[in-house]
């Protein structure tokens, strides 16, 4: 009994501990995630309003390269980084947050494809940092807090705290669930999400209510279908990326001349297909849903994304990630004679699930962000995805703790 009453008074003590520090953290994380959006939502319509910014490209990706290399910061540094502190219980540089952050909107001022979820892991992630270093927390808290401001960032700029929590709980070690980072990242997650909410960040929500699915056999054999389609593009979209990041290291060794470079692929580019591919695409992204798709705007986002990233300018690729899974969704949707809305939204959810290995957190996005429409579906899509895309990734310091495909004790 007393053993008992000892293990309940230090569980009290571990969630008043955390709740206070999650308060702390996701007011910051809130505070900061709502200027990010802000700004990025702000260099986007300045981007749009003077559309000769895009030429401006390899100037600001030389600013970005020269950002780096003043705050001490290799431009190689994202957000792998986060991944290794969190696994190797390393330090964050704090610098990290304001380069990423400027890094990022310039990103977006000029054009680049790309999207800002890896801003926010890196800011989240650095920043939770320093308040680890100020309170002086151990080893073992510093990496809870670092996957706490993970989440906070995260469920700022989304408006998706569920699922922003469950991410950095499943996505660092893939077969390994950090429960005991639950309470933080989900408080922190909460608190982040309505300190943003009330400074006009709205919610990343789209209703499909009016898209329909039907669980029948032939639908059934339609949706496995889907999910090795939208596995393989995944694992092209994967090999784009650190191929592009490769041949562009390979061939260019000097970091200015090879953003220079690749951002005048980017314009030649732009100038032959147009401007739908710059930036992370959210305005496609809604058109999805009522059936506004290009037939090859998923190998293009695909194209640039590769290119953007893979020359040095900086945000993230998950957006990009929803923007070829709806589009490809759509496209499905009109071959197999189902709802192309409902198609796009499932194979948008499944790609995110392919490319960081979450099928719990993609579970979660297809409810916070669809209204749990279909859950069916959607998890039946993920699960296959999860099982065919294999163990490529989009973070190399991911790490596969176990087979996808056997029991823990055969691996």
């Amino acid at each position: 009994m007393i053993k008992f009453l000892k293990d309940y008074f230090a569980n009290i003590v571990y969630i008043i501990k955390w709740i206070l520090i999650s308060l702390i953290l996701g007011v910051i994380c809130g505070l900061v995630g709502a200027a990010f959006h802000h700004a990025v939502n702000g260099v986007t319509y300045l981007r749009t309003l003077h559309p000769w910014l895009i030429y401006t490209m390899p100037l600001g990706g030389c600013l970005i390269v020269f950002i780096y290399r003043i705050n001490g910061l290799h431009n190689d540094l994202g957000t792998n980084e986060i991944f290794r502190s969190v696994k190797r219980k390393e330090f964050v540089p704090i610098l990290l947050a304001p380069t990423i952050f400027i890094s990022t909107i310039l990103t977006h001022l000029v054009g680049g494809s790309s999207g800002r979820e890896g801003a926010a892991l890196q800011l989240g992630g650095s920043i939770a940092a320093y308040i680890g270093k100020w309170l002086k927390l151990s080893e073992e808290d510093t990496t809870i807090i670092i996957m706490s401001g993970m989440s906070a960032v995260f469920s700022a700029l989304f408006g998706t705290p569920i699922t922003a929590a469950i991410f950095s709980m499943e996505v660092i070690t893939v077969g390994e669930m950090h429960y005991s980072a639950f309470v933080p990242c989900l408080f922190s997650a909460l608190i982040a999400s309505e300190v943003s909410s009330l400074l006009h960040c709205t919610q990343t929500y789209f209703d499909i209510t009016n898209c329909t699915i039907t669980l029948q056999p032939v639908t059934l054999l339609k949706l496995v279908l889907i999910a090795f389609i939208v596995s393989a593009v995944s694992i092209l979209f994967i090999v784009m990326l650190h191929r592009s990041h490769f041949y562009f290291k390979k061939y260019f060794s000097n970091v200015y001349l090879r953003v220079c470079a690749g951002s005048v692929i980017l314009i030649l580019l732009t100038l032959i297909v147009g401007r739908r591919y710059l930036g992370g695409g959210m305005d496609i992204i809604e058109g999805t849903f009522i059936n506004q798709v290009q037939p090859q705007d998923f190998l293009l986002k695909i194209l640039f994304t590769s290119i953007t990233i893979g020359c040095g300018f900086k945000g993230g690729e998950i957006v990009p990630s929803f923007f070829i899974g709806a589009t490809l969704g759509t496209v499905l949707g009109r071959i197999l004679h189902e709802d192309p809305g409902m198609i796009a939204a499932i194979a948008m959810v499944a790609m995110f699930s392919c490319v960081v290995n979450g099928p719990i957190t993609s579970a979660f996005l297809a409810m916070e962000v669809f209204g749990g429409h279909a859950i069916i579906a959607f998890v039946i899509v993920i699960a296959l995805c999860y099982v065919l895309s294999g163990y490529f990734s989009l973070y190399s310091e991911q790490e596969f703790k176990y087979s996808k495909i056997k029991p823990a004790h055969y691996q």
